[in-house]
């Protein structure tokens, strides 16, 4: 490794973190999630998501020891180099790409399904293609500039969500929600999985500007927390409340449930539901905005230690921004979401975001045995009980989602498989081994 690795400005403090954590996940309070009433019903996808809730409890409390003690912009891929070496790093840098990478598309389409809403004439696809122009310019302008603008939209997200709430609860009623509440049982509990994910999914991407961050470690502990708590009470009490509003069929298929949600309760001509449809895309933007700075840091990340070309680990002069980075994951996002529905892109998302929590806290229990002298500034609490509570949900969720969802889970282990090849075949396998031995003793 030399000396002159490129480096990232230090600029975020614990309000931005917040707004990115809060940000990155909350689009997926607006869509996504209700995808899982077609699989589980309300109640179904209530289990499912209280299950993942407790996954994600744990998983954050715990996560934030390995943020807080290796402060770097690949987050999970730094953790797993440290804890298992080159291939380990490899496993975790995929799925942490194709969790963000797949993502973004995903809202995207979300973004252009509610401009359709309000103006039928303007294609879905146009507004998706759009956003990704708008928001990769906006990014490239510098990691504060792009950090207080997440601040402001995570802000109107939340605003209007409380606003949905005070509209549409009153008009909550419990037989809508009840109505077929499990028309699958318990099997679409766990088909439900991946939809309930989608409501906390990317929230781990703070890790990847942990570089930029003054003060890092007790920012980073603060942003965590208060991000999930956040959300997590904003997640519950929008399913609920949508539930109640109508039969759930009505709903489950569509990119913009609230919206309808609202339409349904006042009308969908009423200003106020125009209105909403229309802020609706603050949540929207703070999402898609935070996970285009979480997926170029870690393109980024994976350049600068020879895991993709080292093209990618270039940044710009002034803004000091992984510009190739940022470049790059736009061309795929658009790509992605020209070939794929939102419903696959959610799937193969959380699929990356469940073998990302396994690997983590994998290397959480490694990095304890191995270097119990590591600085860590934050320690997961009732330790191993939380990582392992973390650790069997992950991989229960994983292993549902391989049952149900068999062709994609194929398309992502064939691609790990195919990147791995190519890695070893090329010779930086053996390379990143020396220079990882080098590092750790």
């Amino acid at each position: 490794m030399t000396n002159e690795q490129p480096t990232l400005k230090k600029a975020l403090r614990p309000i931005h973190l917040w707004a990115i954590g809060v940000g990155l996940v909350i689009s997926g309070e607006y869509f996504g999630w209700n995808y899982g009433w077609g699989v589980a019903g309300t109640v179904g996808l209530l289990i499912a998501t209280l299950l993942i809730t407790l996954l994600y409890f744990t998983f954050i409390f715990s996560f934030t020891e390995l943020t807080t003690s290796i402060p770097n912009a690949g987050g999970p891929f730094a953790y797993a180099l440290k804890a298992f070496g080159p291939m380990g790093a490899l496993v975790a840098g995929y799925a942490t790409l194709i969790e963000f990478l797949f993502a973004t598309p995903a809202i995207a389409l979300a973004l252009g399904s509610y401009v359709h809403f309000l103006y039928p004439s303007i294609p879905v696809i146009a507004t998706s293609v759009s956003s990704y122009i708008l928001f990769t310019l906006i990014n490239l302008l510098g990691i504060k500039e792009a950090a207080w603008f997440s601040l402001i939209m995570t802000l109107l997200a939340i605003a209007e969500l409380l606003l949905f709430i005070g509209v549409v609860a009153p008009d909550f009623k419990l037989d809508n929600f009840l109505h077929n509440p499990m028309p699958f049982g318990w099997s679409g509990v766990f088909a439900a999985l991946p939809f309930a994910i989608w409501l906390y999914v990317c929230l781990e991407g703070v890790a990847m500007v942990a570089e930029e961050v003054k003060n890092e470690k007790n920012a980073i502990a603060k942003g965590y927390i208060s991000a999930l708590l956040t959300l997590t009470i904003l997640a519950l009490a929008v399913m609920i409340c949508v539930g109640g509003i109508a039969e759930w069929e009505k709903l489950a298929t569509l990119d913009y449930p609230l919206p309808e949600s609202i339409g349904i309760v006042l009308g969908r001509d009423n200003p106020l539901t125009k209105l909403f449809a229309s802020v609706g895309l603050f949540g929207l933007i703070a999402s898609f905005h935070g996970i285009i700075i979480s997926y170029s840091r870690q393109i980024f990340a994976l350049a600068r230690s020879g895991y993709l070309p080292t093209v990618l680990a270039t940044v710009s002069a002034r803004q000091q921004v992984p510009y190739w980075a940022l470049l790059l994951g736009a061309f795929f996002g658009i790509a992605a979401l020209c070939v794929l529905d939102t419903s696959k892109l959610v799937i193969l998302s959380t699929i990356g975001a469940v073998v990302v929590y396994i690997v983590s806290m994998l290397a959480l229990f490694k990095l304890r045995r191995s270097d119990p002298t590591l600085n860590r500034p934050f320690k997961a609490p009732f330790y191993p009980v939380f990582p392992a509570v973390a650790l069997l949900l992950a991989g229960i969720a994983l292993a549902a989602m391989i049952y149900f969802y068999s062709w994609l889970s194929l398309l992502f282990f064939v691609g790990l498989v195919v990147i791995a090849g190519l890695f070893y075949a090329s010779g930086r396998y053996e390379k990143s081994k020396q220079e990882w031995r080098v590092d750790v003793p």
